[in-house]
């Protein structure tokens, strides 16, 4: 036996090899619509500054503004790596004016469980955005850039909320409807209708209308997880594990980039609590 056979097995394994002869491309089959060829450069590079110059007039901060951008890109491209792995590519981005941005991929995923690889790999790469922020502040030990840092670690961070269309409700969503369809929905009905409260009452109003739209449009859904083979049960606890894993990587560096500032971990947690805390 080789040593390789005694390895636990991840959450990539049993994916096809990488040098196989035909790619994991999804390519149009007969009776299926052409490849989405992806946002129109000129309206991405339009709907990127509109997005940066909302959030730069929202927060008053060039360095949030750009940081939001480049953290989201690398957000989205998380998404887009696990797609592409998984056989669902070529995936594309799509920057939305004023809201964010979605990564969209040709083909549904063969199974929820690859439906959570995906959703967990944009915030997990996500945090890769905050490096270079953390490299100008020790460069020139400017407080500016870790705004930079805090903005990429919460925009991963948001995005792990379990309430349609987030991140989180991808990856925890499957698990509740492991244990019955009807937990994972109201469990996602509860917790949207308090991220929207949450939107509303920190005059994050746009925020708040998409959310509910998404949810709304969620409880319209004929079939609440209608793709992909369900999870079984130790792929329900690797998610849960995976989730867990990826939301103390975004608090761990969000804290990182506090703790300069506040100047004890105390402080910055309770900095930290104060961006999520209702009518602030």
């Amino acid at each position: 036996m080789k040593d390789t056979d005694k390895r636990p097995s991840g959450p990539w394994d049993n994916l096809p090899p990488a040098d196989s002869a035909e790619p994991e491309i999804a390519r149009p089959q007969p009776g299926e619509p052409p490849l989405d060829k992806g946002q129109h450069p000129v309206w991405a590079v339009v709907s990127t500054l509109l997005l940066g110059g909302f959030i730069w007039w929202v927060s008053g901060s060039w360095v949030v503004a750009v940081a939001a951008i480049w953290g989201l890109l690398v957000h989205e491209y998380g998404h887009v790596l696990a797609m592409n792995k998984l056989g669902m590519g070529p995936a594309r981005i799509y920057i939305i004016p004023f809201l964010g941005g979605v990564a969209k991929s040709q083909r549904l995923p063969a199974s929820e469980w690859h439906g959570v690889l995906v959703s967990l790999a944009g915030p997990a790469f996500g945090l890769l955005a905050a490096i270079p922020f953390f490299g100008l502040y020790i460069a020139t030990g400017q407080g500016i850039w870790l705004q930079g840092v805090f903005i990429i670690a919460l925009i991963n961070l948001v995005n792990l909320a379990p309430a349609p269309p987030l991140d989180g409700s991808k990856a925890l969503g499957p698990v509740l409807a492991r244990i019955h369809p009807m937990v994972e929905k109201a469990a996602m009905v509860v917790i949207g209708a308090l991220v929207i409260l949450w939107g509303v009452t920190n005059g994050s109003y746009i925020f708040a209308v998409f959310l509910a739209l998404a949810l709304f449009g969620h409880l319209r859904r004929g079939s609440w997880r209608p793709e992909g083979r369900q999870l079984n049960w130790p792929e329900a606890a690797r998610s849960v594990g995976l989730f867990l894993a990826v939301a103390a990587a975004c608090a761990g560096v969000a804290l990182a980039g506090l703790m300069p500032v506040a100047g004890s971990l105390s402080q910055a947690l309770a900095l930290g609590a104060g961006y999520f805390e209702f009518g602030r």
